[in-house]
């Protein structure tokens, strides 16, 4: 029987070359949009000619600055079905959002927009006094149609980029936060189900203690909630967000028990 050779390297090559590339006509668009921001970061600025700002002689570029950084890290579940739904999603410019990662069920890590950029993953958010949390953060986003639970894989991945995104831009440990956290009305993302408490011990987002003290009798939830971060112009959506981070209930009703972990963390945190 004759025996059939081993593929060579180069035509190991070739056959890599002809896989099917099914992103290939939407990262041509990503390149180009990259290479338009480019020209513009390179642009000598230009201050408009009016009569209220007086004109320079010429042009003093500073030699002290690099580039911005993110602070936040707003972790989401995408609420589809697939993480190639997801993907596809976010390659359509008609849907108008996006996210800086995308992570599959079984870990896969789709690193899809610089860190550097703005994704629009947030919308109409906030979070205390940052009013475009989209400028400031990096947005993850979990396949998970949000009704069921986090696989391992998928949030052993989540914890690696996490340990890698804190070290490397600085983000402070409370500035690891959800969906649900940011935009309280709108949004549920991650579920409930997902385990913020395994996030905090690892060092990103807060946690309360095990041991607490009494509940105060003029303790204000609402204030407390606002100092966090909370937006409280609907005070049951806020208490809702908090309680499905902390408590794992997504009920709208505070109970003193919600309390008295809503006071250690204003204590031991603010």
């Amino acid at each position: 029987m004759r025996q059939t050779k081993p593929l060579s390297f180069l035509a190991l090559c070739l056959l890599a070359a002809c896989a099917p590339k099914p992103y290939a006509d939407t990262n041509k668009s990503y390149k180009t949009q990259s290479r338009q921001f480019s020209k513009e970061l390179l642009a000598q600025p230009v201050v408009d000619v009016n009569d209220t700002i007086k004109q320079p002689a010429y042009f003093v570029g500073t030699t002290n600055f690099n580039m911005r950084k993110p602070s936040y890290v707003i972790i989401h579940h995408t609420a589809q079905n697939s993480c190639e739904q997801t993907l596809k999603t976010f390659t359509t410019p008609a849907s108008k959002v996006s996210a800086h990662y995308v992570i599959c069920k079984d870990g896969t890590v789709h690193h899809m927009l610089n860190d550097y950029m703005r994704a629009w993953h947030a919308g109409n958010s906030r979070w205390g006094n940052q009013l475009d949390v989209n400028s400031a953060s990096i947005g993850i986003e979990l396949d998970n149609n949000g009704f069921e639970s986090f696989d391992s894989l998928q949030i052993n991945s989540l914890l690696s980029l996490l340990t890698k995104l804190k070290k490397e831009y600085g983000i402070p440990t409370a500035n690891f936060i959800g969906h649900g956290d940011i935009a309280p009305t709108r949004k549920n993302d991650p579920n409930w189900r997902f385990p913020w408490k395994l996030l905090a011990n690892k060092g990103f987002g807060l946690w309360y203690d095990e041991v607490r003290d009494t509940l105060p009798a003029n303790f204000n939830h609402i204030t407390a909630l606002r100092i966090m971060g909370y937006d409280v112009k609907d005070t049951s959506a806020a208490i809702q967000a908090f309680k499905r981070h902390f408590m794992q209930d997504s009920t709208r009703q505070i109970t003193d028990a919600d309390k008295n972990v809503l006071n250690n963390l204003y204590r031991k945190y603010f």
